[in-house]
């Protein structure tokens, strides 16, 4: 590993099957209960739902980043290997519980020309963001259910401080700005349930 590059990815010595997901563009094949499914196959910005639906709501950066991306997600970018990328990961809080936990990779290779703003985000959303640029084109949306060994479950578990019972249901869309590619993946946490109640 280079120096000053982070891997987050667990070790499996026998395949790297346990560190990917199945991701289907129908939300049907992952079996999500009702008001789950409002939340995975919403397409208006979910920081906007979140807020409407929430007293106090707010970023919260848990780290920005070079990094190799995950397994199941440097095709997506466009790599053909797990390269290095710009990695962001958040949680998304209404009333001060964590209720999304939020995962961003932009290859290095489009950070500075095609998303300028990446690098500078700090704690405001990146969802809002994305859908006020008329420039960005946005994919469609995939979904999975991801287990403990999911390197993303993992992660917002450590952020966390505490186990989360699985699976978590977790969503991820493409977005394109010019010739820039990024990818969004936002992990569903069991508050979720108790947002607008």
């Amino acid at each position: 590993m280079s120096s000053g590059l982070i891997d987050l990815s667990p070790s499996l010595p026998q395949s790297f099957s346990q560190a990917k997901a199945q991701w289907f563009s129908h939300v049907n094949a992952v079996h999500a209960s009702p008001q789950m499914r409002d939340w995975l196959t919403d397409s208006v910005s979910l920081t906007l739902k979140l807020r409407s639906r929430s007293t106090h709501f707010r970023v919260q950066r848990l780290a920005q980043q070079r990094a190799r991306p995950l397994h199941d997600e440097f095709e997506k970018v466009g790599l053909s290997r797990r390269s290095v990328v710009q990695e962001r990961e958040v949680f998304l809080r209404c009333d001060d519980r964590p209720v999304v936990y939020a995962h961003t990779i932009v290859p290095v290779t489009a950070t500075a020309s095609d998303w300028p703003f990446f690098g500078t985000l700090g704690e405001r959303s990146l969802g809002t963001t994305l859908f006020g640029d008329p420039r960005v084109w946005r994919g469609q949306l995939e979904y999975a259910r991801l287990g403990t060994r999911h390197p993303l479950v993992r992660r917002a578990m450590a952020a966390l401080g505490t186990p989360l019972q699985t699976p978590l249901f977790a969503r991820r869309c493409l977005y394109r700005r010019h010739k820039g590619l990024l990818l969004v993946t936002e992990v569903f946490l069991p508050a979720i349930f108790a947002v607008g109640t």
